[in-house]
């Protein structure tokens, strides 16, 4: 009689310390766990050799990929029973090693490989970052944007939608009924009110994407914008829509480093999205550049997501998962770090605004357009991307439902030495979204 599941969950629950709270299925088809509760497919024996070689997160993730695992069921709901087990258990190299002087624990971990067959390291999945070099060179952040960005645009449009912007929206309603396209007009359009932009102005846009804070700034505002971005994809669909809008006259976009910028001064900048690829070591530079590029008085809305702080910011850890296959480098800072930053380049905080619950509702739009199209999805990237694609949206989801991670609005002005901010006495006179 097939077994597997039964063994495999005993298994992990004397590992763990804890029952299993999900449902498993084993490749020999058997069963074990609460009945009702979403199922973790274990599709074969790698999976097991994937934990073994690389316990904890990275191997979950290239088990994930692979599609070694998978999960039947909501996928939602296993991931927010599975958060205790894996991503908040807090539990180090020290942890292990002290857990390997228990005799039970060592007669587990013998049991399991017993289980996962012969012990040879599965490769990882081709889908996993390689990057020798230092952080957050030009090269090397060049080469982590084209990573994540770098996809396929034909695959974003499927995700995305036509609105084709890779942030939060924004729904100003007590309820949000509008669509996600009308959603993320609105956040575009609070972004320009922020900047107070008026017609002929310059506006810098770091990190531009597909271009639909340029196109939407020069249009319904008029001024003249110059979009940057590191990934020749993301600037060849953005040029055809500024071509498209007749808007070649008001902008232009260039794939060029933000700090190879050198055509200021800007009445105003925007960077939606992109300081989370700054990291730590860089985000003065990155502040203190962006100061330069404006004009005094000239305003800055830098929109980031941002994480909670720790006790010990020293413990502080790249995600495995996000690091390998998503967001090579990437970093998040407590909205405070951020502010302190840009106070350090000699930026006059003026206004945050967290807009975090208004995050989750867009993941989830977006993983149900990747699964309402999942083998066009597959053909124009991969299994594996695909796959990539869908567990992190989904579990950035609940982590913006958490508050876990969030995101910020934060408003800056290059006040000049007169002090006139040119800001209105009374905060958040953003006006309603135009229609």
């Amino acid at each position: 009689m097939p077994d597997a599941a039964l063994r495999l969950t005993r298994l992990l629950e004397q590992l763990m310390g804890t029952p299993i709270p999900v449902r498993l299925r084993a490749w020999d088809g058997s069963e074990a766990g609460p009945p009702g509760a979403p199922t973790l497919v274990v599709r074969n024996r790698r999976a097991l050799r994937r934990l073994l070689f690389k316990p904890g997160e990275l191997g979950l993730a290239r088990a994930w990929v692979a599609g070694d695992l998978t999960v039947e069921g909501d996928l939602y709901r296993a991931l927010e029973l599975l958060s205790g087990l894996v991503w908040e258990r807090g539990e180090d190299t020290r942890g292990l090693a002290q857990a390997l002087r228990d005799p039970e624990f060592r007669a587990a971990v013998r049991g399991l490989v017993k289980l996962a067959g012969p012990p040879l390291p599965p490769a990882p999945p081709p889908e996993e970052v390689r990057r020798p070099g230092h952080l957050h060179t030009r090269r090397s952040d060049k080469r982590a944007i084209s990573h994540h960005y770098d996809v396929g645009n034909d695959f974003y449009e499927l995700v995305l939608g036509p609105s084709m912007v890779y942030s939060c929206a924004y729904w100003p309603a007590p309820e949000p009924a509008a669509t996600l396209e009308e959603a993320q007009r609105d956040k575009l359009e609070l972004v320009c009110r922020k900047l107070d932009l008026k017609p002929g102005q310059r506006l810098l846009d770091v990190g531009c994407g597909w271009g639909s804070m340029a196109v939407h700034a020069a249009r319904e505002h008029g001024v003249s914008v110059v979009g940057v971005t590191l990934s020749q994809e993301q600037a060849a669909y953005a040029r055809k829509r500024v071509a498209d809008q007749g808007l070649t006259d008001k902008v232009e976009i260039r794939v060029q480093d933000y700090r190879d910028v050198t055509d200021g001064p800007y009445d105003a900048i925007s960077s939606i999205g992109m300081a989370e690829h700054v990291g730590a070591a860089r985000y003065l530079e990155y502040t203190r550049t962006l100061h330069a590029l404006l004009k005094p008085g000239g305003r800055l809305l830098n929109h980031q997501i941002g994480r909670r702080p720790h006790h010990d910011e020293s413990a502080y850890h790249v995600d495995e998962f996000i690091d390998a296959y998503v967001f090579p480098d990437g970093e998040l800072a407590p909205i405070g770090t951020t502010v302190t930053q840009l106070e350090r380049a000699g930026f006059e905080v003026r206004d945050v605004e967290s807009l975090r619950e208004h995050y989750d509702l867009p993941l989830r739009r977006w993983v149900a357009n990747l699964e309402a199209d999942w083998a066009r999805a597959v053909q124009l990237t991969s299994p594996g991307r695909a796959r990539v694609w869908k567990l992190y949206m989904a579990a950035s989801a609940l982590a913006f439902e958490r508050n876990r991670i969030g995101v910020n609005q934060v408003l800056a002005v290059r006040t000049p030495e007169s002090g006139d901010s040119g800001m209105p006495l009374r905060a958040r006179t953003w006006g309603a979204p135009a229609v």
